[in-house]
């Protein structure tokens, strides 16, 4: 529990000014540009921009007193972090998620609007090509994080068919099945996440054994039969009503004996914790209709009334209080 003071509440109302800088930093492609130079002037990287040489060195000035970068004289280098994640050709580049966060401070900062309105203060389907890169690759920046060790961890041996619905850029098909080779997936998405997802399974040589197929999982049967159902991160965007038709959906494309994991940020059954399942739910709250975090209880039962047995949350405790609760189909 944090014990709070004046200092520290103040801080914590400041504290978009660090976040801010650091958007800005990456959204200009700042750290990218300082690496390709090796160092630079404020000056040169400004001429580089086509920016004003007063802001820019503002920015790096900012930039330097968060250790992202280290000044020498006039001239600034990437700090060891920032060259592994901040410069964008780095296999382990996290900008993505990023400017996603930064996509959101729009709408975050009306948070009182939609509390009064219970009504989003942004339309998801105004999303643009720069705003779904950075959802989608963000999405991947975060799954790459967990999926490598959580795709070797988890035993399905003996399954043959992945479902990873809603899946975006397939991460989660991608691990899986590099840890399965006996393994194929679907990933089921918009068609919008197309692109995106052929581009990361090629990366990964697994054009062979995943393919996308369009699907608004709200809408459509999901097409296909498969041993295991993936749901990562998809609950959270929709109401109850739509949860429960989405578990439904995925449970039918499952065959005798497959298994459903929901993988979500999972909230006690009191609503009140862990810190961050709680405050995503205001996040869903300004970005979307009826979007929320689940308690584990809300999630049970929605798999049960679906048709799943076994219902049991594994001991799984991923980045930001993120969960896993399995179900297998009679």
């Amino acid at each position: 529990m944090r014990d709070w003071n004046a200092g520290r509440l103040l801080d914590l109302s400041g504290s978009y000014w660090q976040a801010c800088t650091l958007h800005a930093g990456v959204k200009l492609g700042l750290f990218t540009i300082i690496q390709s130079a090796g160092d630079a002037s404020a000056k040169e990287i400004a001429g580089r921009l086509g920016s004003h040489e007063r802001g820019t060195a503002v920015l790096l000035n900012a930039l330097a007193a968060m250790n992202l970068l280290v000044k020498s004289g006039e001239r600034y280098a990437n700090s060891p972090f920032s060259k592994t994640f901040l410069v964008k050709d780095s296999p382990q580049y996290i900008g993505y998620m990023v400017m996603h966060h930064h996509h959101l401070v729009e709408a975050w900062a009306r948070l009182d609007q939609a509390v009064v309105s219970g009504r989003p203060t942004r339309r998801r389907d105004h999303f643009g090509h720069e705003e779904r890169e950075a959802f989608l690759m963000g999405m991947f920046n975060l799954a790459m994080g967990i999926a490598p060790g959580l795709a070797e961890a988890m035993d399905i041996k003996g399954m043959r068919r992945f479902l990873d619905l809603g899946g975006g850029a397939g991460t989660y098909a991608i691990h899986f099945c590099l840890a399965n080779p006996d393994l194929e997936a679907t990933v089921a998405d918009l068609p919008g996440s197309r692109p995106f997802a052929e581009k990361t399974i090629a990366r990964f040589g697994l054009s062979d054994r995943i393919s996308f197929v369009p699907c608004n999982y709200l809408q459509d049967d999901i097409p296909g039969l498969y041993d295991v159902a993936w749901l990562s991160h998809i609950l959270h965007g929709d109401g109850p009503d739509e949860c429960q038709m989405i578990i439904h959906r995925a449970a039918s494309a499952l065959s005798s004996g497959g298994m459903m994991m929901i993988h979500d940020f999972i909230l006690n059954d009191e609503s009140d914790g862990p810190l961050f399942p709680a405050v995503f739910s205001l996040n869903m709250l300004v970005n979307t209709e009826k979007g929320r975090s689940y308690t584990e209880g809300q999630i049970r039962d929605m798999m049960t009334r679906a048709g799943l047995r076994q219902v049991r949350r594994l001991a799984f405790e991923g980045p930001n209080a993120s969960g896993i609760v399995t179900g297998l189909k009679p």
